[in-house]
C-alpha cells in the first residue's frame, strides 16, 4: 500500500527552495505606450530581469504622472515615473495634493529632462504661446502630467477653458491623429525628446514646434526649484530647423517607504551596475551623469534602499 506523506513533510517540501513561490514582481508605473516614460520604465525592467535572482519587473502603461502618485499612495504600483513637480505636490500636500499628502514619497532618481511642448498645425498661424488663444487645443489625459502642467500656465496666463474654441484631453496616439486629421490646431506634451509620437506626427503632416518664453515663464521658473529653462535642439523634429525654447522639469522615478530597502536597492544597482547599456537604451539618456541623477529636482526624500547603493559608491 502506497503511504502518504505526513503533513510535516509535505509542508517541509513546499516550503524548501525547489518549491518556493516566485517572488511578488516589481510593478512599475510608466505612461502612454507612445511616450517615453513607458520607454523608460521598460528599460529600468529590463536591467531588473537581466540580472539573476531577483524578482520580475514589469513596466505598467498608465496615465502618467498624478495616477503614477495615486497608484503609489494607494499600494497599488511600488515604483512610478513622475514629473519632478508632482513629486514636490504630493510629498508637500499642494496643488491638486491637497488633500492627499503622501509623507511615504520616496524618490529614487531623477532621469532627465522633460521641455513642456507644444507642436502645432503650419496653417494655425500659432507662432507663439499666446497665439493659442481662441484655438483648438489638447492639455492631455486626466491626471497625467501634461495636463497639469498646462493647467499650471493656463491659470499663470489667467485663461479658463473659454478663452479656447476647443480645450480636449486627448491620449498623445488620438492626439497626434487629431493633429494630422484637422481636428485639432496645438496640442500640449511634457516630454523628453526626441519623442516617437512627435516624430511620426511630424512625419506624417505639416507641424512646428511653438516657443514657450516671456514674462509668466519666467516668473514660474523663479518661484518653483523645479522648473528650469530647457531648449529642444534644431532638426529634432521635421518641421523644426531653429533650436526652440521652453522650460520643463525632470522625470523622476519614485516609490513608497512602504516598499522594502531590499527591493528598491536591487533596482537601483540594477541601472547603476549597467549605466553604459542604461544611456544607450534612448537618445534621451546619452548626456546622463550619475551624479546628477541622486539629486536633481528630488523633493521627496531618498528612499532607504537608494541611499544604501548611493553610499555603497562612494556617491553620498
Amino acid at each position: 500500500m502506497k503511504k502518504i506523506p505526513s503533513l510535516f513533510v509535505l509542508s517541509t517540501l513546499l516550503s524548501s527552495p525547489l518549491y518556493a513561490q516566485p517572488a511578488k514582481p516589481i510593478t512599475l508605473g510608466t505612461g502612454s505606450e507612445t511616450g517615453l516614460y513607458y520607454v523608460t520604465g521598460n528599460a529600468i525592467c529590463q536591467l531588473v530581469n537581466r540580472t539573476d535572482n531577483l524578482p520580475d519587473c514589469k513596466a505598467l502603461a498608465s496615465d502618467a504622472s498624478v495616477d503614477n502618485l495615486n497608484a503609489i499612495a494607494n499600494g497599488q504600483i511600488e515604483l512610478g515615473i513622475v514629473q519632478s513637480d508632482w513629486q514636490y505636490n504630493a510629498y508637500n500636500g499642494v496643488g491638486s495634493f491637497a488633500d492627499k499628502k503622501n509623507d511615504k514619497l520616496r524618490a529614487v532618481f531623477s532621469i532627465y529632462p522633460e521641455p513642456f511642448t507644444i507642436i502645432a498645425r503650419d496653417d494655425a498661424n500659432i507662432k507663439t504661446f499666446e497665439d493659442l488663444k481662441g484655438k483648438r487645443f489638447n492639455i492631455g489625459v486626466d491626471g497625467s502630467g501634461t495636463q497639469a502642467t498646462a493647467n499650471v500656465l493656463l491659470n499663470a496666463k489667467g485663461w479658463t477653458a473659454a478663452d479656447f474654441k476647443v480645450l480636449d484631453k486627448l491620449p498623445p496616439a488620438e492626439m497626434v491623429k487629431a493633429l494630422c486629421n484637422n481636428g485639432l490646431d496645438a496640442a500640449s506634451y511634457n516630454v523628453g525628446h526626441p519623442n516617437t509620437a512627435l516624430k511620426e506626427a511630424t512625419e506624417s503632416c505639416d507641424l512646428h514646434l511653438v516657443p514657450i518664453t516671456g514674462e509668466v515663464v519666467d516668473k514660474l521658473i523663479q518661484a518653483h526649484s523645479y522648473y528650469a529653462k530647457a531648449t529642444i535642439p534644431a532638426k529634432t523634429y521635421n518641421g523644426t530647423d531653429q533650436a526652440v525654447d521652453s522650460f520643463g522639469v525632470y522625470a523622476t522615478l519614485v516609490t513608497s517607504a512602504d516598499v522594502s530597502e531590499e527591493r528598491v536597492y536591487d533596482v537601483v544597482k540594477s541601472v547603476f551596475d549597467n549605466f553604459e547599456r542604461f544611456k544607450k537604451s534612448h537618445p534621451a539618456f546619452a548626456n546622463l551623469k550619475e551624479s546628477e541623477m541622486i539629486k536633481n529636482a528630488l523633493s521627496a526624500p531618498l528612499h532607504e534602499g537608494a541611499i544604501k547603493y548611493y553610499k555603497e559608491r562612494g556617491w553620498l
